[in-house]
């Protein structure tokens, strides 16, 4: 007993060095662009990017200094456009940051009829979550939050119902 108490007293300084690294390591890789951050999370939906992009697809991307041909962008529609604001994740095949990108999705012939500039683009991608949109649902359904609500009301009893003998 005394052994196990001193050997959580001994691993306390990790765990807290762990749980500052993984902070450190959300702020400067995964933090949204409303809270300061590089990143953001499109959701694919439609088809314009399959085969590989599909709807219900999660996409981390980051801001970046330069876009290049080939790299998949979100970006947002431009100002003076009826869909104005819109996200649109497609592939540059053309053009440049002064001019505006020339942009298509993979399953289009087609370039979009936008040329977004480097304020229009969100970001580029990093990573893609496929079918992330399953995970995303199952997160707001009310079956799971009140099964999640029920389990911490539980343990919260249960960590009270029992005393801890006190060590003199």
């Amino acid at each position: 007993m005394v052994r196990r108490r001193a050997l959580g007293r001994m691993t306390r300084p990790a765990r807290i060095a762990l749980a500052v690294l993984a902070v450190l390591l959300w702020m400067h890789f995964l933090r949204p662009q409303w809270l300061g951050g590089n990143a953001a999370y499109v959701l694919v939906s439609g088809q314009s990017m399959e085969p590989r992009y599909h709807t219900g697809d999660l996409v981390l991307v980051e801001r970046q200094d330069t876009y290049l041909p080939g790299q998949v962008i979100a970006y947002r529609v431009p100002k003076g456009d009826p869909m104005a604001g819109a996200q649109v994740i497609h592939r540059i095949i053309g053009g440049d940051a002064r001019h505006g990108f020339l942009v298509r999705g993979d399953n289009r012939t087609e370039p979009d009829t936008w040329h977004p500039k480097p304020q229009d683009i969100v970001g580029a991608k990093v990573l893609r979550l496929p079918d992330a949109i399953v995970v995303l649902q199952l997160l707001r359904a009310p079956l799971f939050l009140a099964l999640l609500a029920a389990a911490f009301t539980f343990v919260n009893v249960l960590s009270r119902a029992t005393p801890r003998p006190r060590v003199v």
